[in-house]
Formats: C-alpha cells, sequence, structure tokens
C-alpha cells in the first residue's frame, strides 16, 4: 500500500492546475479518496476527523452484499440444472461458476453505464466523482431477473444515474433509491423482463456451462408467493374459478397446499420448495434476493458497524408480521391472506428489501421516532400490496419507493412535535 500511495503522490501534480492531465482531476480524486482516506482537515470551527468517510460506508454496504451476491449465483446454478433436470450429475462448483458467468456482464454493465453518467457529470460540474453508485452498481444486478437482457439492464441504470439521482443533485440529494427505480423502470417500461416464468430462471448454455432449456414455463413462478398462493386456491373452492386472483403460472391440479415438507408439482417437474430451501434461498427469484441466511450475515455486519439502522430494520418486520397476522384474520377467503406471517417474512424481496433498501440513509427517515414510523409502514405496505393486488405478488419495491417520498414528511412531522413538546415545557417553566 505504502508502493501504490507514493505512486500516486508522483503522478498526482499531472492532475493538478497546469498539469496535463488537469481534465481528470475528478477521476484522480475519486480513485484515490477511494483506496485511502482523505487527509483534508478543517481549517474553521470545532469538527472531528473521522476516518469513516462515505467511501468507506458504501465499502461495508458492498461487503455485506457478498455472500447474498455468491449464494445468487450458486442459486442461478442450481435452478438451470433443475429446469434441465441435471441436478444428480452437476457438481456445486458448476453451477456456482455458471451462475458467475451469468451475473458477472451485469454487474459489469451496470458499473460501466452508471459510473460512465457519473464520471460525465463530474467532468462537466468539475467535481470529484459520487461515491454513492458503489452500492447502486451492485445492488441494481442483484435485484433484477436473471434473465434480464443486458441492454434493458443498461437502460435502467441510465434513467435510474439520470432521473432519480443527478438531475436531484448527486450522491445524498437524491429521494428515492436509485436501485429501486431501476427495477421500476424495468417493471413499467419492459413488464415482459421482469413477469412470467421464464425470466427468473437461466436457459441457456454458457462457455461449456449449464444446460440448455427449451421451455420452462409451468415450471416456476415469479416468486415463491406465487407457488404458495397457487397451490392455496386448489383448497380454496370459492376462489377455484375466479381469474381476478390466478396468477403468471397455474399449478397442474391437485397440487397439495404448501407445507414445510410439501412439494409443489408444476408442469410435471417436482420443485420441492421445503423450509431450508426458503431460509437457504434454494428457489427461483431475483439474483440476490432469495437466501435468508445470507441477507442475514449482511445484516450483522451492517448492525455491527453501526452503517444500517436497526430500528428501521427490526420497524420494517414488525410492520409486515402485524399487517400479515391483521389479513390472515379479517380475510379468510383470501389465499394470500392465508400465507402465514413468517412465510411472508421470508419469502420474495422482503428480507433484502428491509436489510439493504429501507435503511439507506439517503432515502430513509433521519430522525429517532421517525425511523420507526418509516420503516413500520415499509412493512406494512409491502404486504398490504401483496394481497390485496394479485397481478403484482410481491410488493417491497413499490411500498420502499412510495415510503421514500414520505420520509421527510414524516420528519417534518416529528420534528414539530418535538419542538411544541420542549415550548410547552418552557411555558409551564415561566
Amino acid at each position: 500500500m505504502k508502493f501504490l500511495r507514493n505512486y500516486l503522490n508522483k503522478i498526482k501534480p499531472k492532475f493538478e492546475e497546469g498539469g496535463k492531465l488537469h481534465a481528470f482531476r475528478s477521476l484522480y480524486d475519486g480513485f484515490e479518496t477511494f483506496l485511502f482516506v482523505p487527509n483534508d482537515t478543517s481549517k474553521s470551527g470545532v469538527n472531528i476527523h473521522d476516518a469513516i468517510d462515505s467511501k468507506r460506508i458504501m465499502s461495508l454496504v458492498v461487503i455485506a452484499l457478498i455472500p447474498s451476491l455468491l449464494l445468487g449465483m450458486y442459486n442461478i446454478g442450481l435452478q438451470n440444472a433443475i429446469a434441465a433436470g441435471t441436478v444428480d450429475t452437476t457438481c456445486w462448483f458448476d453451477m456456482f461458476l455458471y451462475g458467475l458467468v451469468v451475473t458477472l456482464p451485469k454487474i459489469v454493465v451496470a458499473y460501466v453505464v452508471g459510473l460512465g453518467i457519473e464520471f460525465t457529470v463530474a467532468q462537466w460540474k468539475k467535481e470529484e466523482i459520487h461515491e454513492g453508485f458503489l452500492v447502486s452498481g451492485i445492488l441494481i444486478p442483484m435485484i433484477v431477473p436473471v434473465g434480464c437482457p443486458l441492454w434493458v439492464l443498461a437502460l435502467a441504470t441510465a434513467f435510474a444515474v439520470i432521473f432519480a439521482k443527478e438531475v436531484f443533485g448527486g450522491t445524498g440529494m437524491n429521494i428515492v433509491n436509485v436501485a429501486l427505480i431501476a427495477r421500476a423502470f424495468i417493471f413499467f417500461a419492459y413488464p415482459q423482463v421482469i413477469s412470467g416464468d421464464g425470466v427468473w430462471v437461466a436457459t441457456e448454455e454458457i462457455c461449456g456451462l449449464g444446460a440448455n432449456v427449451a421451455n420452462v414455463d409451468g415450471y416456476t413462478c415469479a416468486t415463491a408467493l406465487q407457488q404458495i398462493a397457487d397451490a392455496k386456491l386448489d383448497a380454496l373452492p370459492a376462489f377455484a374459478n375466479d381469474s381476478t386472483l390466478t396468477f403468471a403460472t397455474a399449478f397442474a391440479d391437485g397440487a397439495p397446499v404448501f407445507g414445510a415438507d410439501a412439494a409443489t408439482a408444476a408442469a410435471g417437474n417436482a420443485a420441492a420448495l421445503s423450509v431450508n430451501d426458503m431460509i437457504f434461498g434454494f428457489m427461483p427469484g431475483s439474483i440476490g434476493e432469495t437466501s435468508v441466511i445470507a441477507i442475514a450475515l449482511g445484516a450483522a455486519l451492517l448492525l455491527f458497524t453501526g452503517v444500517a439502522s436497526w430500528k428501521t430494520m427490526l420497524s420494517v418486520f414488525v410492520g409486515g408480521i402485524a399487517m400479515s397476522l391483521l389479513f390472515q384474520h379479517t380475510m379468510p377467503e383470501n389465499p394470500v391472506a392465508q400465507i402465514p406471517f413468517w412465510q411472508h417474512i421470508i419469502l420474495g424481496g422482503f428480507c433484502f428489501g428491509a436489510v439493504f433498501m429501507a435503511t439507506d440513509p439517503v432515502t430513509s427517515a433521519r430522525t429517532e421516532k421517525g425511523k420507526y414510523i418509516y420503516g413500520f409502514g415499509i412493512g406494512a405496505m409491502a404486504i398490504l400490496i401483496r394481497v390485496m393486488n394479485p397481478g403484482y405478488p410481491e410488493g417491497m419495491m413499490l411500498a420502499i419507493l412510495l415510503m421514500n417520498v414520505v420520509a421527510p414528511f414524516i420528519d417534518y412531522c416529528v420534528v414539530q412535535s418535538n419542538v411544541k413538546a420542549r415550548a410547552k415545557r418552557v411555558t409551564k417553566k415561566n
């Protein structure tokens, strides 16, 4: 590291005023501060110089995401092998390697497009490159279907960085989560890319890895929530013929109601979805959202380092559980409402959203009381969308985006409440 530090000091004059590479000063500053803690100190006022700057925080979040990313890669290969019927003949390393080959281009595209735009904006403004995309660049590939075309991912990334971030002033100024805006762009602009069956399973052989799967229709649903709800539809005669409550895929007749050790048969494929599958993430879904174990490891790091707020994180789960229990007791005829609360929590993107999205310090509530309200609102709204909108059996993305918009108002109300309480105390003393 000393050699690298000396080398950067040696070439620094070339990027300063009058240097040959002065036009690329923002690129140099961004790279230098990414590798080393800035050595600048304030020259006025009373300040504390902390080694943990925003780049260090972003780096910790990226590290926390690694378990989910790695297990997601393995799951990509596993789902491909299941669809091709080659699970018994494919080793786990080949499955992981296949997932790596599938995922890596998406990460590269997201970073190249996002950082390219940020570099262009930084050059135009003559500022240092913003560091916020360090996290967004890895989050975006992790929350999209494995079958998402690279050109769609590039468009979504560009749209999110420009319209959800740069137009508001860059890092720290955006009012909504950038990664979720990218996913929302795909959801509304290219719904066929993020819905249906085949998009959640890699279906092509790549570099001699994996297998070509001609047709996965009927094999898997967009989320495990759909599998459970479809199975429950068969157990609820009153809703069996209600077309408004069907999902993207209908399972074979006679599919059993979901249970801890039950298996749902889809078009002749025995896709066992046990509690272990749900917890470890061995099921179709977005690349990084399926494994509760991997997400929990990331959450532990974020909480231990103080990067994420435990108040926000806990409140999301409390809100989700409360709303799930409420619907379970008040809507006995709704198959999605009858899904046990613990399945709602560990399926879909609920855990991933609670840990990595809801706790975004830029777009979440800032006040301590506001964090409880904000988190509870996300959890409750996610279940509300799942239950009341059968056409969109997830809910976490829209819940977080809506609460992002409400977060400033929550903080305003909390601050005004504190101001009034203090005014009353002053009045009583006088």
